[in-house]
């Protein structure tokens, strides 16, 4: 199989907005008014390890005095998202305060990046709110003493940067279903974007970064698959032997249950 050595961080999602002429035109449609800003302006501070896993990719980058931290959902709806991207946050901020050397102890008020908090959603949902509020999703809409509110991009715009992703996820979910986890259906998957016209430069110009990519995260997922079923299965084995302490069940039976749960 063809597989690349990568961590669980490494992600098209990643890789495609790691680089910075697509990260500022992923800025351009979360800020249409401000024709100004070039590449050199954006600084990723995305933290590794924080918020990605199976299912979620995280991104952090500033422009002046705004930090704008996304999330993607790749098919999981869940309103915890609040929590997350607020615990990113919270470490951005403590990051920016040892870099520029401030005193959190001191009397002089701390300078912080403002922050913008989104998340890119690429699965089913029919009802899509605008945003989500940590207010009302936890609190029941008590919000005196705090709020955080986090806009969801669902990829409705008219072929940007964001739009183009969310198609691009689609049709990779598509051929999924069609061919398995497989290498044909990633690249079915770049070529069919390619006819249409979605991430055309990006994967025309990556093929091979992105075949790897996706590859190395299905070996992780099957991995994480296959470690989650010996964790469940030493758990029933401890079961077995706890019975069978106990005088509630022989060790011939115990023996029987544990070979017929896995299958051997």
């Amino acid at each position: 199989m063809e597989t690349a050595k990568r961590t669980i961080k490494d992600s098209v999602f990643s890789d495609l907005f790691g680089d910075k002429k697509y990260l500022l035109q992923l800025y351009q449609v979360l800020h249409p008014e401000d024709t100004q800003t070039t590449e050199d302006d954006l600084t990723d501070v995305t933290i590794q390890n924080v918020l990605t896993d199976g299912l979620f990719n995280d991104l952090g980058f500033r422009r002046g005095d705004r930090v704008m931290i996304l999330v993607e959902s790749q098919s999981t709806w869940s309103v915890n998202i609040i929590i997350r991207v607020l615990l990113y946050l919270a470490q951005t901020w403590n990051d920016h305060i040892e870099e520029t050397k401030q005193n959190r102890y001191g009397t002089r008020k701390l300078e912080l990046p403002y922050p913008e908090f989104y998340v890119i959603f690429t699965g089913k949902r029919q009802d899509k709110p605008e945003y989500l509020s940590l207010s009302e999703e936890f609190f029941g809409g008590e919000k005196e003493f705090l709020e955080v509110k986090v806009k969801m991009l669902y990829g409705d715009g008219d072929g940007d940067i964001i739009s183009q992703y969310v198609d691009f996820t689609k049709v990779y979910q598509e051929q999924a279903r069609l061919l398995g986890r497989t290498i044909e259906a990633v690249r079915e998957t770049i070529r069919i974007c390619k006819d249409r016209g979605i991430l055309k430069e990006y994967l025309s110009a990556h093929e091979k970064e992105v075949v790897s990519i996706m590859m190395a995260l299905f070996d992780q997922e099957k991995a994480v698959e296959q470690f989650g079923y010996e964790k469940k299965q030493e758990g029933y084995n401890e079961l077995l032997r706890n019975l069978v302490k106990a005088g509630e069940l022989s060790p011939e039976k115990a023996a029987q249950y544990a070979q017929m749960v896995s299958g051997k």
